[in-house]
């Protein structure tokens, strides 16, 4: 089965706006429904302190209560999931997520977002924590809102084109 013909949720969580400017892209480029994460109470997203905040629910494996959702995984055929690097993590509004939903027999696919430290462990917790899909690939984007929308959008464009078929 092609990318085309398989039903598409992007689920995501964003703090400043460049994981949900990439999860829009893909909902853009691959006709997905999208799902936006939204912990009931979140940390600021300026100053300095959100880096000690954020970074220390991570560490401690905090999992916010999320607001509602309005999607289900198991209704769909292809996952995407994309989130901001904390601590070289994914951040605690996806370990929720992914603690409250069974997500097996899937095709799924990561990105992320971050300031430049890479990545970190973020793709290999995802990976090991849904082991149980056919893991189709990983991308990450450093500051898309500031280091260049049309490249990253062009560089999201080619990933799925490789990733999916589309």
């Amino acid at each position: 089965m092609e990318g085309r013909d398989l039903k598409k949720l992007v689920i995501f969580y964003s703090l400043e706006g460049n994981t949900k400017f990439i999860a829009e892209g893909i909902k853009e480029i691959v006709g997905s429904d999208i799902l936006e994460l939204k912990p009931k109470s979140d940390i600021e997203s300026k100053g300095f302190m959100r880096f000690v905040w954020g970074g220390r629910q991570v560490v401690t494996g905090k999992k916010p209560e999320l607001q509602p959702i309005d999607k289900k995984p198991e209704d769909y055929d292809l996952i995407f999931i994309g989130t901001p690097v904390w601590a070289n993590r994914y951040t605690p509004a996806i370990n929720t997520f992914l603690d409250e939903n069974q997500i097996t027999g899937k095709k799924v696919a990561f990105f992320c977002c971050h300031a430049g430290g890479g990545n970190g462990k973020t793709f290999k917790m995802l990976n090991e924590q849904l082991k149980e899909n056919e893991i189709l690939g990983e991308i990450e984007f450093k500051d898309p809102l500031k280091k260049g929308k049309k490249e990253a959008k062009e560089r999201l464009k080619e990933w799925l084109e490789k990733t999916i078929y589309i």
